[in-house]
């Protein structure tokens, strides 16, 4: 198990070439064909891997969540993953992955872990219509064979936690604070690029909320296609791109291409370097933010803060008006 707690900077440089890691680990039998499904997480989420310890079950618990793990001094809760994804640990549940998503800490109880694999994201296809899906955010290929079962299923962090761990997001945008009407041309549209639906539904919301004009889409990929076809239309029409595409909103970890390279294609792009880009992210850390750096975003937020946001957009908006250059990083501190 040493092999899975090497120090996960040395991997941030993969983040510069549309590469990361994937954690593979088996949650035992599915209930629809009692087989053993492969399922993955991004290295980047994990903090460590523990055999399974004693835990406490206080009184109000309940399922999946099992009890409450200290580790390191820090009180955690443990969820049963096997029973959130529909599947029976067999062989029991022997391994803690301890995560560190959106500024929170949570354990996740599994069967066993199998390796982890360099992939590029051009491997990984968002699973939004698959069956039982609803924790499913992508599906990625192990290898380079186009039609390969080789197979492992991503599972959606911020959706499960959403679900089963209840904590103060202001998913529906309900307590912004600040609701100035922003600065946008008539006629321009946000791109947003967020492969996770509940981080979809709360980005929809806030935009709506601060009156900010958005289309949606679920990959990084998607969002690049849709920014051409605007940059194309607008040389077309002899206008500034920035009439077209007033910002870009996007997330890091994404199907077929991530936020790094999505925001790298557009900075490095004559066309459309001026269009303002704001990363939205539950990846945080030094090494990231040294990315969100290189690649030259205007703006870096943590999920799930919308006033944070809508400060960010406002200040980010601003600042490309004046034409003011370098990135805006916002540090929030944990609840």
């Amino acid at each position: 198990m040493d092999n899975f707690q090497k120090d996960i900077d040395d991997r941030a440089n993969l983040t510069l070439s549309n590469r990361f890691e994937l954690l593979l680990f088996r949650l035992g039998s599915s209930a629809d064909d009692s087989k053993s499904e492969l399922f993955g997480i991004n290295v980047f989420k994990l903090r460590e891997i523990v055999p399974m310890p004693g835990y406490t079950k206080p009184a109000g618990i309940k399922p999946p969540v099992m009890g409450m793990v200290n580790i390191r001094d820090q009180i955690i809760p443990v969820i049963d993953l096997p029973s959130v994804l529909g599947c029976k640990a067999e062989n029991g549940l022997s391994i803690l992955l301890i995560t560190e998503y959106a500024r929170s800490v949570q354990a996740f109880a599994v069967e066993s872990v199998e390796n982890i694999i360099r992939l590029d994201w051009t491997q990984v296809h968002t699973a939004e219509k698959a069956v039982n899906g609803q924790y499913i955010t992508s599906i990625a290929c192990l290898d380079n064979e186009q039609d390969s079962n080789n197979l492992a299923m991503v599972i959606d962090v911020e959706q499960i936690l959403y679900d089963i761990v209840p904590a103060d997001h202001d998913l529906h945008a309900t307590r912004l604070k600040d609701t100035r009407k922003l600065q946008i041309k008539p006629g321009a549209t946000t791109i947003v690029a967020e492969d996770s639906k509940v981080a979809r539904a709360m980005l929809e919301k806030g935009l709506k909320a601060m009156d900010i004009p958005a289309q949606m889409h679920v990959t990084g990929q998607q969002a690049w296609e849709k920014i051409e076809k605007l940059a194309k239309e607008a040389q077309a029409e002899g206008v500034p791109v920035t009439d077209k595409i007033a910002l870009v909103l996007t997330d890091l970890e994404m199907p077929e291409m991530d936020g790094f390279t999505l925001t790298r294609k557009i900075k490095t792009d004559p066309r459309l370097k001026n269009i303002p880009v704001v990363i939205h992210s539950s990846l945080s850390g030094n090494a990231n933010e040294d990315h969100i750096r290189k690649v030259k975003a205007d703006g870096y937020v943590a999920k799930f803060e919308i006033n944070e946001l809508s400060s960010v957009i406002q200040e980010v908006l601003e600042r490309a008006e004046r034409r003011e250059e370098g990135p805006l990083i916002s540090r929030l501190h944990s609840a």
